[in-house]
């Protein structure tokens, strides 16, 4: 890798997997509005309100990056349901400007968007399949991918899975690390069991977008694991490969809850492309959960 990449949404639970696995060789600038979370060589942190235009465009022009991994993003579904206007500005807006960027420096954008990009009536979804978003966070994030896509060779769009682990720097937004503490005390765990995922790890996804900043991929790619699994039994497996007892993990139905934005069926998502053309490899949720111990932070 040669050149500078920045990264944005640095205090994010994703942002910290790329944070991590960076050698520190590479110039890595972060973007956030939050204080730094470590320092080492190599890392630097740009404490800025990223939605301000004029200081977004003064710090990138500065650094003149080869590549951006734009991993930002308002992602609490109900909370985008409920205000549309901050969400837009947010998903959409934000990408906007960081893809003009990109253009000026002739750079890459790899942009981190998500299987809500589905309306989960099908499931399995390639990257040719049409994206149908019936939630608001969805929308957002499928006019993102537009901008992205405008790029050509020069922009990479990332679909995301449901990303299981533990934040590797801050807190991050984990469901294994809330689920733990509520395991360890033998209490019951309630969990969806009506969407259905394909979930990845935060290492694995951590390493495809830092060898995303490589040209050579561009287009649309499905970052998932290999296994497709409904929410409750993904829970009851990790639970089990954890040492916890797997029947702690019991089905619930959030549906009726009063602001709950409309969710997916089944957004499983095929990584065909992804296990063919990277080299980071896609795996189950098993070795996942490996993968996540072996880089627990201590």
């Amino acid at each position: 890798m040669q050149g500078p990449i920045v990264l944005t949404g640095g205090t994010g639970f994703v942002a910290g997997s790329v944070i991590r696995q960076t050698p520190e060789d590479v110039a890595l600038h972060v973007l956030s509005r939050g204080a730094a979370l470590v320092e080492r060589p190599g890392l630097h942190w740009h404490t800025l309100d990223t939605l301000d235009e004029r200081a977004l465009r003064d710090t990138v022009t500065a650094i003149r990056p080869r590549a951006i991994i734009h991993t930002a993003a308002m992602a609490a579904i109900d909370y985008c349901e409920a205000h549309k206007e901050e969400a837009w500005a947010v998903n959409v807006t934000f990408t906007e400007r960081l893809a003009a960027l990109a253009d000026t420096f002739g750079a890459r954008l790899v942009y981190t968007s998500t299987d809500n990009a589905f309306d989960g009536v099908e499931g399995r979804y390639t990257e040719s399949d049409p994206a149908t978003p019936i939630n608001y966070y969805g929308e957002t994030k499928v006019a993102a991918e537009r901008v992205v896509e405008a790029m050509g060779d020069r922009g990479v769009i990332g679909r995301v899975a449901l990303v299981m682990g533990l934040p590797m720097l801050g807190t991050g937004n984990s469901f294994l690390s809330r689920m733990i503490p509520v395991l360890e005390q033998g209490e019951m765990l309630g969990v969806p069991d009506q969407e259905v995922r394909s979930p990845i790890d935060v290492i694995t996804l951590g390493q495809a977008l830092l060898e995303l900043t490589d040209f050579g991929v561009s287009g649309y790619l499905h970052l998932a694991g290999n296994d497709i699994v409904n929410r409750c039994k993904m829970a009851r497996r990790v639970a089990m490969a954890l040492g916890y007892d797997g029947s702690l993990v019991r089905p619930t139905d959030p549906r009726h809850l009063p602001g709950r934005a409309p969710r997916p069926r089944d957004v499983s998502l095929l990584n065909t492309r992804a296990r063919n053309v990277l080299k980071t490899p896609m795996c189950g949720i098993e070795s996942a959960v490996g993968r996540i111990l072996a880089l627990r932070p201590s």
